[in-house]
């Protein structure tokens, strides 16, 4: 299609919109253009591209071009690109295109057979192909290409799995002020931990709209905590710890500006510190500076199995944060333990992990009778921040 004809045909479809008495067909008919007029821009790019007219210009590639005079993405001057020299090699496809039956990324599957897959296997398929594309969205037509080349080469499959060996890995690294967890697992690995977070990353209830990201973390906290909490094989059953360490003349002069040390991680700010000792069991090892020890106290478990699930049950399994419905992970103290509050039923809570960072930053508080919780109305620099180990 030229472009003047094109242009022709514009003006057609906005006299037929016009007339049209339904949204729906309207919304048809305009889908079908959007596709004709992105066929006609791939033609328009294979001949710039066939005349170099873009070096003309002052643009060293194509691509550039696209991205400089058009302001066009990188995928998306690449789909220009890729879909020209797929439609020249396929020119029934193109007429498909042209008509506007199939969008840009119909081409782009028929591209991935073209470069993955034998072409007398492509010629031999391409007629049913060219069905599907008509009816189908992309990426049917991708699973379709990708189980035609697995037919016409199950060598491949088999390379590809011996390939993926050697990029076997799992990396734990500090960045910044978290951690970054990144690697490559096999199929079967992976799939067995897709599975299980999103098992436990399911919504507790129909109210429970935390973000999706917010709840894999949690649901992977969880998975980690349940083995943690039986101890290592390795280590006989002994639970792993991490070693926290806080000068006592800091604490001592204010808790509120003390820093700690977290062993692999690094210095932490004194909100986060707190959360990590009401979370935690300690062993309290106090020292006077950083080499003389003063006293080394027993194990402390701050709140007793039986006390949490008896808090799990009055709370229905669910976090007592102002308006949320996730499920309680940690049992918070609700007269800080560093300021005398003792570990009875009447001043624990349960919480999330999202809320128990929240009330320990100052963004709501909880009435020691009634465990209500209400919002504080704070900001990060100007309030005055008072955390205790809760």
């Amino acid at each position: 299609m030229s472009s003047t004809a094109l242009a022709a045909r514009l003006e057609a479809v906005a006299a037929e919109l016009r007339a049209y008495p339904t949204s729906t067909d309207a919304l048809r008919l305009l889908q079908g253009l959007s596709n004709a007029i992105d066929a006609e821009k791939v033609a328009l790019v294979a001949e710039i591209d066939e005349h170099r007219d873009f070096e003309a210009e002052g643009c060293s590639s194509l691509k550039n071009w696209l991205r400089d005079q058009l302001h066009l993405d990188g995928k998306q001057a690449g789909q220009l690109v890729r879909s020209g020299r797929t439609l020249r090699d396929m020119p029934d496809l193109e007429s498909l295109a042209v008509e506007g039956a199939v969008s840009l990324d119909h081409v782009d599957a028929f591209g991935y057979a073209a470069r993955h897959i034998d072409p007398m296997v492509v010629e031999h398929s391409m007629d049913w192909m060219l069905r599907l594309a008509e009816r189908a969205e992309p990426v049917q037509i991708r699973k379709a290409v990708k189980k035609l080349r697995a037919t016409a080469h199950p060598d491949d499959l088999d390379e590809a799995w011996i390939k993926g060996m050697d990029r076997h890995d799992l990396k734990v690294s500090v960045v910044g002020d978290g951690v970054a967890v990144t690697g490559f697992l096999p199929f079967d690995t992976g799939t067995k931990l897709k599975t299980v977070l999103q098992s436990l990353s399911a919504p507790t209830c129909a109210e429970d709209d935390r973000p999706v990201s917010i709840r894999r973390v949690t649901a992977l906290d969880a998975l980690l905590s349940s083995v943690l909490a039986s101890g290592l094989p390795q280590d006989k059953g002994v639970r792993p710890h991490i070693t926290l360490t806080a000068d006592l003349t800091d604490l001592a002069q204010d808790a509120s500006t003390a820093t700690g040390e977290l062993a692999g991680f690094g210095t932490i700010g004194p909100t986060q510190l707190q959360q990590m000792l009401c979370d935690s069991d300690i062993t309290p090892i106090l020292t006077a500076g950083k080499h003389t020890v003063l006293d080394v106290g027993r194990t402390h478990r701050l709140a007793t199995p039986h006390q949490r699930k008896a808090v799990v049950n009055r709370q229905g399994g669910t976090c007592a944060g102002p308006g949320c419905h996730g499920p309680v992970v940690h049992v918070h103290h609700i007269e800080y333990w560093s300021d005398g509050g003792p570990t009875d039923l009447a001043n624990l809570i349960g919480l999330c992990p999202r809320c128990h960072a929240a009330v320990h930053q100052g963004f709501f508080t909880i009435d020691p009778d009634t465990h209500q919780t209400h919002r504080t109305l704070r900001t990060r620099r100007t309030n005055a921040r008072r955390t205790r180990a809760g």
